[in-house]
């Protein structure tokens, strides 16, 4: 949730944030309406209270006479304060749904519009210039043995696939390289749990606009995560963090599930747009006022893992409109595929600001000892879409690929993946 304060004292921001969203800003009067009848109803709930506190005392200091007048005046009073505090728990109520409709606010500098608004930050490398007809990274994938969508639909339907050989090996090599990275600049480790209660899936703003999105067990009220930013960001729910000496960083191994809902006819070929898939996901806790520069170490920290692969890519600031509920900011690195002309999303690192940490109530104390909302951020290192790019990019003309020299390591040294015969 945004900060309710803040937006009492400016609620100008917070309108402008929804208009660079092309959202309603009718939103936050929403906010500051229903605020305002709750502070109203506690007022009179605690009013009413205090009148029967005082009425009490005038009981006890009554003779035998007027006792029965008393008391029945002492149950009306009862009745008007369980009345007031329900009316109090119901205003409190409508302030914690308009609150949380709120999407967090848009940092500063970030370009306004729809997803097709970004604004190009930088390239980095060149297109390959092949001098044969390139194959996409399913024909290449399946000359490999590598990838098989065939077996994958049988079992488990429509955007199921299976790796298998040096598909597998090359996953395994990709995603062992950025754990090894992410442990090197002072990330822990964490293999988190992929069920979740709907709490941690709220705290994090992934239900309302992205209930869809989201494959949920009614028989058990728990939620696969289609990202490891969840259990990460829940992890340490109601805490009070030491953030003394710096950021707290952790990097996620976990597979993720996504029903991606309203992508109907969309990248329906191969393993760019799947149900389910691996990533190693970077999540840092930080003050607030470090967030902007711990955004930027994480993007530097997927520009050195796309280097690695050696792929051409261009880095973007997404629009206000396309950066979801709980991000204040964001950027993506996006891989080029010959085989489609153009560059598709590979990682997305944001700036969640105060909004998740404040849903969750995870803190940290100031330099007096005070409690404050921590910030949070998260950032892709890389995932299973991320073999589209390696193969497409690496392919020769005999369909054989070309490694990567940063994944032949995990991959038993192996230059080259040839076609299988």
């Amino acid at each position: 949730m945004i900060d309710l304060r803040a937006l009492r004292e400016n609620p100008d921001v917070a309108r402008a944030s929804q208009i660079a969203r092309g959202a309603d800003p009718a939103a936050v009067d929403r906010v500051l309406s229903t605020d305002l009848e709750r502070r109203a109803a506690v007022a009179a709930a605690d009013s009413m209270r205090a009148e029967q506190k005082a009425f009490g005392r005038t009981v006890g200091q009554a003779s035998k006479e007027e006792r029965p007048a008393l008391l029945e005046r002492g149950k009306d009073l009862a009745a008007q304060v369980r009345a007031a505090e329900a009316a109090a728990n119901t205003a409190n109520d409508a302030l914690v749904a308009a609150h949380k409709a709120m999407p967090n606010v848009v940092q500063e500098g970030a370009p306004s519009g729809g997803e097709q608004d970004f604004v190009v930050l930088e390239h980095v490398g060149t297109p390959p210039v092949l001098d044969f007809t390139p194959k996409d990274h399913l024909e290449i994938g399946e000359g490999l043995k590598a990838i098989d969508t065939e077996r994958g639909a049988k079992v488990s339907g429509a955007r199921f696939y299976f790796l298998r050989g040096v598909g597998a090996r090359l996953q395994w090599a990709m995603l062992n390289l950025a754990m090894s990275k992410a442990i090197a600049n002072g990330f822990v480790p964490m293999i988190p749990p992929v069920l979740v209660k709907p709490e941690s899936m709220d705290g994090t703003g992934f239900l309302g606009e992205h209930n869809d999105e989201v494959y949920r067990l009614a028989n058990d009220d728990l939620f696969l995560v289609g990202t490891s930013e969840v259990p990460l960001a829940a992890y340490h729910a109601d805490e009070i963090l030491d953030l003394t000496d710096g950021p707290i960083r952790y990097a996620g191994w976990s597979t993720c599930f996504r029903r991606e809902a309203g992508s109907y006819g969309k990248d329906t070929r191969g393993i760019i747009r799947v149900h389910q898939f691996e990533k190693i996901e970077m999540f840092s806790y930080c003050r607030p006022q470090d967030a902007a520069d711990e955004h930027q170490r994480l993007l530097g920290y997927e520009r050195e893992m796309l280097d690695a692969i050696e792929v051409p890519y261009r880095i973007i600031d997404v629009a206000a409109g396309d950066l979801g509920t709980s991000a204040a900011r964001k950027f993506d690195c996006e891989a080029w595929v010959p085989t489609q002309q153009t560059y598709r999303e590979l990682t997305s690192t944001s700036n969640c600001t105060t909004f998740q940490a404040r849903r969750l109530s995870v803190r940290y104390r100031d330099e007096d000892g005070r409690p404050q909302i921590a910030a949070t951020l998260n950032g892709t290192l890389a995932t299973t879409r991320w073999l589209v790019a390696i193969l497409e990019n690496h392919q020769q003309a005999d369909g054989s690929v070309r490694v990567p020299e940063a994944l032949r390591p995990g991959l038993g040294g192996l230059e080259v993946l040839e076609p299988a015969l």
